[in-house]
């Protein structure tokens, strides 16, 4: 697909429906007859594989059970032909291996069970091929800096003869690169958030933990002026902490941690390892990865999987570990109750030398009850405004969710006047309301 706008995007995407039930076939086809889209379809995998060598397809759509070669084998064969093709498995079985053989094997980007919502289907469908959009241009971005580093080798082998002329010229392409770079690093970190909020629409709505417990890393981290690459791999870690839990039944999410027994426990006990297998591949994500899989270490050293104990348990996942247990507490996900928030802070107190590192947890319940000022209005810069006080220019200064717990816009979004009229677009369609924190536009200065 060529590259283009985000809005653009998916008027010319071609998909590939692949299912060996004709009725099947049928049904998706009906549900996307209104989509702007071009729709392929297969009988099996082998007649899906013919099609894409003949033609460029975006995102694949297969069964998991057909005759033959199964869904989890077609979409390892696509992943592997075509790794830029979406791929998405439909499964109408509690097959959970079948299910982690097409993530592990195939890579998918989502698994949906049949049946279908006809609606959530065409919205997965455009966030998989809005994703689609973005991977490519984070690669543009990637060749573009490496297209640029060349040149700039190529500068340095003739730079001894040339230095003094030269200066300036390549200190500038130095500036650009990191430029480049370090916005390559903060697409990685958004990208983890849309995930998150992706990863959401499998947990129930009042266990979406993932935005606050990434508010408070990021606090903590700016607060306490953290390293930044350890503030962007807390950040990216607090949005995938959960990601383990996409193996469990849903029985499962509705137990309190404290109330699980026998399997359900030792289930529980392999979130956090499963959680960084799904993410180690990923180059970028590896150093996250670490994070979650310790954030269920404990300081006594009774924690999972590895018993680490004191420092021998990284620093970003005690703070995760503190963050996390900071929220789920009020969530009554850990205990048979819900606790409310000043509870919490007495119960991190209580266990501090126990299940957390003292200082850290002493510093934490410090920062928590700094932020029951909610210290970011107390810069007269910020206001916190309904859509209809919004006004282009205005910056987010934290993350906007919608109700089903996805990203909206994240936090350094400049807003103009179209984004200003669809999330007023968005309030009416959805019935609710948005409020926003923003940081007021700097006033032009007049000569």
């Amino acid at each position: 697909m060529n590259e283009q706008c985000p809005e653009t995007a998916t008027a010319t995407a071609t998909l590939l429906l692949v299912d060996d039930e004709e009725n099947m076939l049928k049904s998706l086809r009906r549900v996307l007859r209104n989509e702007p889209y071009t729709l392929l379809m297969a009988g099996d995998g082998e007649q899906a594989l013919n099609l894409m060598e003949d033609q460029e397809v975006d995102l694949v759509i297969s069964d998991a059970r057909m005759p033959g070669m199964d869904g989890p084998t077609l979409l390892a064969n696509i992943q592997h032909r075509w790794p830029d093709c979406m791929r998405i498995l439909l499964t109408g079985y509690a097959d959970i291996s079948t299910t982690v053989r097409a993530i592990n094997e195939g890579h998918i980007y989502r698994y949906v069970s049949k049946p279908w919502d006809d609606d959530e289907l065409r919205l997965i469908i455009r966030q998989a091929l809005a994703y689609q959009f973005a991977e490519k241009e984070r690669q543009r971005l990637e060749r573009l800096t490496q297209s640029q580093n060349r040149q700039l080798q190529e500068l340095n082998a003739d730079l001894e003869n040339r230095v003094e002329a030269r200066t300036a010229e390549i200190q500038q392409i130095a500036d650009m690169l990191d430029l480049a770079y370090a916005e390559l690093k903060r697409s990685y970190v958004t990208a983890t958030e849309v995930f998150s909020s992706l990863l959401n629409q499998r947990l129930p709505r009042n266990l979406q933990t993932n935005g606050r417990v990434v508010e408070l890393v990021k606090a903590y981290a700016q607060y306490y002026q953290l390293d930044e690459a350890l503030g962007r791999d807390l950040s990216m870690a607090a949005a995938l902490y959960n990601i383990g839990k996409l193996a469990w039944e849903d029985s499962l999410f509705n137990k309190p941690s404290d109330l699980l027994y026998k399997d359900e426990l030792e289930q529980y006990r392999r979130y956090p390892e499963l959680g960084e297998g799904l993410l180690m591949t990923l180059e970028p994500l590896r150093e996250a990865a670490k994070l979650i899989r310790h954030h269920q270490e404990r300081w006594n050293g009774s924690g999972f999987p590895d018993h680490l104990k004191e420092s021998q348990i990284p620093f970003g996942a005690r703070l995760l570990r503190l963050s996390i247990d900071f929220v789920e507490l009020q969530q009554g996900m850990i205990l048979e109750r819900k606790v409310e928030r000043d509870e919490a802070l007495l119960l991190l107190k209580k266990y501090a030398g126990r299940l957390y590192d003292p200082q850290l947890c002493e510093q934490f319940i410090h920062l928590c009850t700094e932020l029951e000022l909610d210290t970011v209005l107390t810069d007269d810069t910020v206001l916190k405004v309904d859509t209809r006080r919004l006004e282009p220019g205005m910056t987010l200064v934290r993350d906007l969710y919608a109700e089903n717990g996805t990203l909206l816009l994240n936090e350094g979004k400049e807003l103009d006047a179209w984004l200003i009229d669809k999330l007023m677009s968005f309030e009416a369609s959805e019935d609710t309301s948005y409020t926003l924190y923003v940081r007021k536009p700097q006033a032009k200065t007049t000569r």
